[in-house]
């Protein structure tokens, strides 16, 4: 979830989804209890196995992810206004969006984009991207106190990965650390929303913490040069994100694109059981 248009010019080589710590400081606090007009989703497949233009596409020779039939998005404040109906009419039929980073930064456009998203029947969740500078407790208490709770909504994710850009915290904690603190994170939302969190993550993370063995969560991985089982030697996965430049209608430069890793049928059963 690599941020574009970061003021470094080695950020604009990663992916749109990613973390800055230009994030306005300012929280909207919304109310977490679920919305008495909330409901179970009943979104199905917009486009079925859609295939997105790519401004500097991969050589998929075998498990391209065209061959997916579900295909969706995640987005930050770098992706700017968004014509969600026209996203959807493409082919997005789910997306991301950020939300919080830290314990003190929401996302200048997670407001927007979570109310659009929605109103254009596109399913959508909210992630958190993590700093390795605040207590794991701090920082899930920031996400609830951001994020609505919202049956209607996907479950919520927790970004793993480092940020060697960040220009206030390069830490890198052990792996039993951050371990230990992905837990309480992970149980602390998980408490609040009532769904089991999703776990986003990239392919030097994931082996420089031992996530392999890290499990009893879904895993939404990142993989923009081969496919997660060849990446992530088989490790089980909800979610691919197959590229950081991919090219969709009603999105501003270069864009995230993920697939569900299943088919029609198994997105609709998913679909339900997480949204109620």
């Amino acid at each position: 979830m690599r941020g574009l248009g970061a003021v470094v010019a080695a950020a604009l080589m990663l992916s749109a989804c990613s973390t800055s710590d230009m994030m306005s400081t300012a929280s909207m606090v919304k109310p977490d209890d679920a919305s008495p007009t909330s409901t179970t989703s009943t979104a199905t497949v917009s486009v079925a196995y859609p295939r997105f233009d790519d401004n500097d596409p991969h050589d998929w020779r075998s498990s391209a992810p065209w061959n997916y039939a579900v295909h969706g998005t995640d987005v930050s404040k770098y992706q700017t206004s968004i014509a969600w109906h026209d996203a959807k009419a493409a082919g997005i039929s789910f997306a991301f969006v950020k939300a919080t980073e830290g314990g003190d930064r929401v996302d200048d456009n997670f407001h927007d984009n979570w109310r659009r998203a929605k109103a254009a029947g596109v399913p959508r969740g909210a992630y958190h991207f993590y700093y390795f500078c605040r207590p794991a407790e701090e920082q899930a208490r920031w996400f609830i106190r951001n994020v609505p709770r919202e049956r209607s909504a996907l479950p919520p994710v927790l970004d793993m990965e480092w940020n060697p850009q960040s220009p206030t915290c390069k830490l890198r904690p052990a792996a039993a650390s951050v371990r230990s603190e992905m837990t309480v994170f992970l149980a602390m939302v998980e408490r609040h929303y009532g769904k089991k969190p999703i776990i986003y993550t990239s392919i030097d993370f994931f082996e420089d913490n031992g996530l392999s063995t890290f499990r009893g969560y879904p895993y939404w991985l990142r993989s923009v040069a081969g496919h997660p089982d060849d990446k992530y030697e088989g490790h089980p996965f909800t979610f691919w994100q197959y590229t950081g430049t991919g090219k969709v209608p009603g999105v501003s430069g270069n864009a995230d694109i993920n697939v569900f890793n299943g088919s029609q049928a198994a997105w609709k059963k998913w679909l339900k059981a997480n949204t109620k």
